[in-house]
């Protein structure tokens, strides 16, 4: 089970099925993250055109291929262009949207992978929940910037979550709320964390009344001495594999990604899940346009079709992923569907207090690198 890649069954596009006679004829090209858009979604979008269009969604099994494909496309052009005094051309295919994670963004930025949105032919864009707008501006060199171009438009949003045995801690007498409660000595030796240490270091600065972004970690107080405290606690750990280990009870608390943890929880009754308290990690899937795509207006038409309200709940109900758009819709215009999953949308006060993980400084990075291989060095990975 891998991050953002959860088989959620038949209603997500598994095949190009709407690939329309030969992807170059397309009208609109899009290459997707595997199970993120319902198929039925992509029939009503060309429903709702005037001239429907011939459609073309391809899917791939993960973000690492997705932002493979933009370098090679990036290859290609550039070997075309030095094989035109040879006569020499490549056909070149190139989507005009992509699936990214906000994880990969800076460095198709700084790699001019991609290329600018224009916002203001985005007319759900000011719909768009501060913080995830912050997310997507960012300067040339990746990092974020509040008077940035705007590089991404971001189609779905998750959370760390704490994932538990209910079994387990009904005989301990507790459930698990926040971070700090990872800390506490009946748990020793029986909790997974995520191999990343963003997300570990990260969730203990949250303990601590921190930033996950804070850019000198060397000079918080009791940071290394808490996350040796919690290596304590630790059974393994790992970004793949720690859902398994829960399922049959090897372990009775995992902290991983709502996308692998929302399907779980509604297929096994023995586990349960929480967003901590005090706030946690967000990560997102955003819509990037190719440096070198052609031009179609049906880029804009498609992103704010995944805007409107409607069909951003649609969606999220039906991948149990997010749409970045919830947050702003009243509750009461909401499904009890969505109103009644704190995990799939958290409380406004919770959100308010996560923190998408954004790009730090190198010097910052190795200080996070640093200290992680010093605490984790005991304990084996998997």
């Amino acid at each position: 089970m891998k991050r953002r890649n959860f088989l959620i069954g038949a209603t997500a596009i598994t095949l190009a099925e709407f690939l329309a006679g030969c992807e170059t004829q397309a009208d609109l090209k899009i290459q997707l993250l595997k199970n993120t858009i319902p198929a039925q979604m992509v029939s009503k979008f060309r429903g709702e055109l005037t001239s429907p269009p011939k459609l073309s969604f391809q899917p791939q099994e993960s973000l690492s291929e997705l932002f493979s494909l933009l370098q090679s496309w990036q290859r290609k052009l550039l070997s075309e262009k030095q094989n035109l005094s040879t006569n020499k051309t490549e056909n070149i295919d190139i989507a005009n949207l992509v699936t990214l994670g906000d994880y990969w963004l800076a460095n198709a930025i700084k790699q001019e992978l991609i290329q600018p949105l224009n916002s203001e032919a985005l007319q759900r864009w000011k719909n768009l929940p501060k913080k995830w707008q912050e997310l997507v501006k960012r300067n040339n060199q990746g990092y974020v910037d509040t008077q940035g171009k705007v590089w991404a438009a971001p189609y779905q949003w998750g959370t760390t979550l704490i994932a538990y045995r209910v079994d387990k801690f009904k005989n301990l007498g507790w459930e698990p709320k926040d971070w700090s409660d990872l800390w506490r000595r009946e748990l020793k030796g029986n909790i997974s964390l995520l191999n990343q240490a963003r997300e570990v270091i990260g969730l203990t600065l949250k303990k601590l009344g921190k930033s996950y972004n804070t850019k000198n970690i060397y000079e918080v107080e009791n940071l290394k001495s808490e996350l040796i405290k919690l290596n304590q606690q630790v059974k393994f750990y790992s970004s793949e594999d720690y859902l398994q280990s829960l399922i049959i009870g090897d372990t009775w608390l995992a902290v991983g990604w709502s996308n692998d943890i929302l399907p779980l929880v509604k297929t096994h009754k023995e586990i349960a899940a929480v967003v901590p308290q005090s706030g946690t990690a967000l990560w997102a899937n955003l819509w990037v346009k190719p440096a070198a795509t052609s031009e179609t207006s049906l880029t804009e038409k498609w992103i704010d079709f995944c805007w409107q309200p409607q069909i951003a709940e649609q969606m999220s109900i039906l991948t149990q992923i997010t749409s970045p758009i919830l947050p702003e819709i009243n509750p009461n215009d909401l499904t009890s569907e969505i109103n009644n999953n704190p995990l799939l949308l958290p409380p406004q006060e919770i959100i308010e207090k996560s923190e998408f993980l954004i790009p730090l400084a190198e010097s910052t990075i190795e200080q996070y690198n640093s200290v992680w291989r010093e605490i984790r060095q005991p304990l084996p990975l998997m």
